[in-house]
């Protein structure tokens, strides 16, 4: 990637498929539990939170319903207004601050610190993933919580083996069509790991998310039931070695140091 992604021309098939069905819910229900057993049952007062590349702000909804203040920040003007919208319907809209930016310009929040910064799916659209986390880490006070998703690299080549695109392995560099809804740049979790280390974040939990869904060709059985899949992926997403097969990684840290 040269540059990086704006969603306006993609927003629509973005929320119709992949936040309004079943990788949308398995998505939410993976990252609210992380979250409340985390960070939200071990708060004593409303919390700062900053979302960055907050797309839909589904999360930074449901926060600022539960009384947190919350500061929303995106590239694409259009997901911002479809955010809007969900605010309204949910009655929050003004107890949201709305930016509509690059998240290397959120220099007018310098100033602030976070007790949770949220940046889910952002990283593996950007044509320098590595900046973004000393960014979000400067908005983080000490002990602050940070939750982070990425495009797990692994288990784009799982996928490709179990469908049988080996065309699609062994290349220098993955290269995805600019029109579809699959990243650009998928992520080495280890290779994650060592930058979190490297700008003082200690990961506290790591979860998988849809660790099995996105692998199933016929559904049947349990998986024609979207309830019992979304119960075994909460089951499975912590556990090793299945997490490390979710097609996004999820890791909940702190700020250290």
């Amino acid at each position: 990637m040269t540059q990086d992604r704006n969603f306006d021309d993609l927003a629509e098939r973005f929320q119709r498929k992949i936040y309004g069905g079943l990788k949308g819910d398995i998505r939410l229900a993976v990252l609210w539990r992380d979250l409340d057993q985390m960070v939200l049952s071990r708060a004593d007062s409303p919390l700062r939170v900053l979302d960055v590349g907050a797309g839909f702000s589904q999360i930074a909804i449901k926060l600022a319903k539960l009384g947190h203040q919350v500061v929303v920040n995106d590239l694409s003007e259009k997901m911002l207004e479809l955010a809007r919208q969900g605010a309204e319907a949910a009655g929050v809209a003004d107890r949201i601050t709305w930016h509509h930016s690059p998240f290397q310009e959120l220099g007018k929040l310098e100033h602030d610190s976070f007790d949770l910064v949220l940046s889910h799916a952002l990283m593996e659209w950007l044509a320098q993933p590595r900046t973004l986390i000393p960014v979000v880490r400067r908005f983080l006070r000490p002990g602050g919580m940070l939750s982070l998703t990425f495009y797990n690299y692994h288990s784009l080549v799982y996928r490709n083996l179990i469908r049988g695109n080996f065309n699609m392995l062994g290349k220098p560099e993955f290269v995805a069509d600019p029109n579809s809804l699959t990243p650009g740049t998928p992520l080495l979790p280890e290779k994650v790991r060592s930058w979190l280390a490297e700008d003082g974040l200690e990961i506290l939990a790591s979860s998988g998310v849809r660790v099995f869904h996105d692998y199933v060709t016929t559904r049947r059985g349990g998986n024609a039931v979207p309830e019992a899949v979304i119960g075994m992926e909460l089951q499975y997403s912590r556990q090793e070695p299945y997490l490390w097969l979710g097609r996004y990684i999820h890791h909940i840290c702190r700020a250290v140091g």
